[in-house]
């Protein structure tokens, strides 16, 4: 098993997912905003979803976890060294490290998933207060934000928000050190980049084709990031063009997969205001050897620049405020397990039947897992599972799954 993806949408054979925990159970109505929460999150029911969510995945795929893989390469005396200086020179504390070196290889995933609570002192008791040693990972369910492969190389994010650099360092170790993970280099190791102009995730990192990516210049990708990762491409990957989507600033928009993304060789869905008529975004098309990036009318003149032509399928239908609504579900947050065939939340009930209307069979998960009904070799369809808890995490599908290995849909 290697790492290989060229694409959003060949058909998947490895990918990486976390189901939530009781690191969640850290984000409540004072810690929301830490956590990058606009919500609490009830932890039993999103447990619940997400193995429905992975259930389907393991129908096309093999599925692998971020807690087994962590506690195979922390058995290794060497790698658990490296966690605890990592860990150490964020949280500087002698008696965090001498604890954390001193935890069975189980617990110690367990508190650097789920944090590890200071000792209170006197006061604290008293006023019943507490907080974190090392703080907990309420947003590793969202895989692909920290980790991302680029045809055979993999890139770890250089997340915008402290709140996030456990995960950093958990992809940092298990794409270095997992047998089940080789790869040609990790060759963007946000885990290591300290500057806070250069940050990078996931979110926005589309691979569209071999020689081509697309990628999101948004409140959480900065431009410096992405200057030096296309410096990178250029120079040790096949990537000859560079497609870039200027992103809102508005915090329904973080990322580009909340606004877009591919569900089949000629067809993608999108949120309509951003990518047709008036108030579209300005999207910049970057060619291997040129210093200046060329303007383009719109997202699709860029990609058929690249010989590349794909379809809108519009988010919520034709109604601005659907599209809205469902833009803010992640309506258009879709994880493609093989060309046509793609997963969604069941709630976008507007984005859904837009899909239908494009060819695609609409099948509930429950349907699929029960064998009432099957997704053939040849078929277009969405598989629709239930998210409402999940979703006020704030990501969908793609965002939860970290693909390993697709084959190319190109050959």
């Amino acid at each position: 098993m290697a790492v290989h993806v060229s694409s959003e949408i060949g058909t998947l054979r490895t990918v990486l997912v976390h189901t939530p925990g009781p690191e969640l159970l850290a984000v409540t109505p004072d810690t929301r905003e830490d956590y990058l929460y606009d919500d609490i999150i009830d932890v039993e029911i999103a447990q619940r979803e997400h193995r429905h969510f992975v259930a389907i995945l393991e129908r096309f795929a093999t599925v692998l976890h971020v807690r087994d893989l962590l506690t195979d390469v922390l058995s290794d005396v060497e790698v658990r060294r490296r966690l605890i200086t990592d860990a150490m020179n964020v949280m500087a504390s002698e008696p965090l490290g001498r604890t954390l070196n001193e935890l069975p290889v189980s617990e110690l995933v367990r508190r650097v998933v789920e944090g590890a609570e200071e000792e209170p002192g006197p006061l604290a008791r008293t006023l019943n207060e507490s907080g974190f040693a090392l703080p907990p990972a309420p947003n590793l369910f969202f895989t692909r934000d920290s980790a991302m492969a680029i045809n055979n190389h993999m890139l770890v994010g250089s997340m915008r928000y402290d709140a996030r650099w456990t995960e950093e360092m958990v992809m940092n170790l298990i794409f270095r050190h997992h047998p089940l993970l080789g790869n040609e280099g990790i060759l963007y190791d946000g885990s290591a980049e300290r500057r806070p102009n250069h940050t990078l995730e996931g979110g926005d990192v589309h691979p569209i084709r071999h020689d081509t990516l697309m990628i999101g210049f948004s409140e959480r990708s900065s431009p410096a990031a992405i200057d030096g990762l296309a410096e990178l491409l250029f120079a040790q990957t096949s990537i000859e063009n560079l497609i870039v989507v200027v992103m809102p600033r508005e915090n329904t928009a973080i990322h580009l997969d909340m606004i877009f993304t591919q569900v089949d060789r000629n067809q993608c869905v999108v949120h309509p205001p951003h990518f047709i008529g008036s108030e579209r975004l300005s999207v910049l098309l970057w060619r291997k050897g040129e210093q200046q990036l060329r303007e383009m009318p719109n997202v699709f003149a860029a990609l058929e620049a690249c010989d590349l032509r794909l379809e809108p399928i519009l988010c919520g239908g034709e109604k601005r405020f659907l599209q809205e609504r469902e833009q803010w579900a992640s309506g258009c947050n879709f994880l493609a397990v093989r060309p046509g065939v793609v997963l969604s939340y069941a709630r976008n009930e507007h984005t859904l039947r837009e899909m239908e209307a494009a060819g695609f069979r609409i099948v509930p998960a429950v349907s699929l897992l029960t064998g009432q009904q099957r997704v053939e070799e040849g078929d277009r369809a969405v598989i629709a599972f239930e998210g409402s808890e999940l979703v006020r995490g704030g990501g969908g599908p793609r965002c939860m799954s970290c693909p390993i290995t697709r084959e190319d849909p190109w050959s």
